[in-house]
């Protein structure tokens, strides 16, 4: 890593003599005052700034000293800051160090001692960066899958573990969670991974066009089949199959799909031969089959055909952790697209993205980043360059606020998982059904719905 250092300072003759204090193996960069030290942060990146307090327009004080160096931290929060001044009062170090700066040094210069300092500050910085890299590393990334939560850490290795079988597996998670991602990363790893993958959103065809789509069909089988053509499930021979949002394949069509299932021999609409298919099927969906089975809108035993394993994508609210890792790796991603040089988000964009619900998951997480690399016009990415609203502030809970909203949560998760069956619902959570009347009354929730 290339170390670049940062000297503000207003004095030319004090600059001259802080830069003889270090060796060839640092580029040292140098500013008069608050603009040309903020130009030279965004143009030069260094990893350390000394940073001398008594700068225009107030020489002889420390106010535009110390805001410079919160408009510094704003917009670079790794930035390794050494504060310099001339006055003795240690109140001003307790400030700075208060402020965020790295640490503190009192002129008048020693060169051997300010090198020290320097030095010091630049194995942090490295140290930092490489702690950023080795947890990149030790994230899964497996086949593009950005995580390391312990519910993706476990899921990925899941993943490993089933991806050299030929289980069929059904993948149930929340819209925009990476449904496909994870199917890919089966395939990829498994022994047909030179073999082709073919998907198909069920939900994205109509339904009169998804049977020839998946299944194909013969000259002549219907008006404007003009030529032969082969479905998805031909055109995966030897591969995979990969079934998106297969809850929304219509009733009709799913006994044709478990009839192949079953023989893994397939026609074409039109045709009388039986065609021969060595497919592996991954299946995906949002929805709650089993409710569907209970429900008719889905064969039970179809079910039981494609999810001979089932996978749980968690949201991504539920991933601990992963939220900015992932951030950070789309920011990287489209930074390199778009031809940009941003590196990082400022503390309230990192706020506004822990603070946003992020119903669309990873996949609303990514369109935003996107959004804001384009529309960004410097190398830190703003709350505005996202659309989201800056984070409030909230105050803090005390142990009954947090005891009160972990019993209601439980409360409606319970009600939810046994359909609001109040005597089943009273039971699993250990309370008579009269204590159970008096909770959903104390914290609003009605008892039917």
């Amino acid at each position: 890593m290339e170390k670049v250092l940062l000297i503000i300072e207003d004095d030319p003759g004090l600059q001259n003599q802080m830069k003889w204090c270090f060796d060839e193996g640092v580029t040292v960069v140098t500013a008069q005052d608050g603009p040309s030290a903020v130009e030279a942060l965004r143009r030069h990146e260094p990893q350390v700034v000394t940073l001398d307090l008594g700068l225009p327009p107030d020489p002889g004080g420390s106010s535009a000293g110390f805001e410079l160096l919160g408009e510094l931290l704003n917009l670079r929060p790794t930035l390794k800051v050494i504060v310099i001044t001339g006055q003795e009062d240690e109140a001003l170090g307790v400030k700075a160090i208060g402020l965020g700066a790295q640490d503190f040094y009192h002129k008048p210069i020693e060169p051997d001692v300010l090198s020290f300092v320097v030095e010091r500050a630049f194995r942090v910085a490295q140290l930092e960066a490489e702690n950023l890299r080795l947890r990149r590393q030790a994230a899964p990334g497996l086949c593009g899958i950005v995580g390391d939560s312990p519910l993706m850490v476990e899921l990925c290795r899941t993943i490993e573990k089933i991806a050299p079988t030929d289980l069929a597996v059904l993948i149930h998670g929340e819209t925009g969670t990476g449904k496909e991602l994870v199917a890919r990363a089966l395939h990829s790893l498994g022994g047909r991974a030179e073999k082709p993958f073919c998907a198909i959103n069920c939900a994205a065809i109509p339904e009169n066009l998804l049977e020839s789509e998946l299944f194909g069909y013969e000259k002549g089988a219907f008006t404007g089949a003009t030529r032969q053509k082969k479905g998805k499930i031909e055109m995966a021979q030897g591969g995979t199959l990969f079934l998106d949002e297969i809850g929304d394949m219509p009733l009709p069509l799913q006994a044709k799909m478990l009839r192949f299932l079953q023989e893994r021999v397939l026609e074409r609409i039109g045709g009388h031969d039986s065609i021969p298919v060595d497919v592996r099927v991954v299946c995906a969906t949002h929805r709650d089959l089993m409710d569907m089975i209970a429900k008719e809108g889905f064969r039970e035993d179809l079910y039981y055909r494609i999810g001979e394993l089932s996978l749980e994508i968690p949201p991504i609210r539920a991933r601990e952790g992963d939220l900015m890792l992932l951030a950070y790796a789309f920011l990287e991603q489209f930074s390199q697209q778009q031809n940009k040089k941003i590196k990082r988000f400022s503390p309230e964009a990192v706020a506004a993205i822990e603070n946003y619900p992020w119903r669309g998951n990873v996949r609303e997480l990514e369109s935003k980043v996107k959004r804001a690399i384009i529309l960004a016009d410097s190398n830190v990415i703003t709350t505005r360059d996202l659309g989201l609203a800056a984070a409030q502030d909230e105050a803090p809970l005390n142990l009954r606020e947090v005891r009160e909203r972990a019993e209601k949560e439980a409360i409606l998760k319970t009600l939810n998982g046994c359909k609001h069956n109040l005597t089943q619902a009273a039971k699993l959570l250990g309370v008579t059904r009269p204590t159970l009347y008096n909770l959903l009354s104390r914290y609003g929730i009605e008892a039917d719905n």
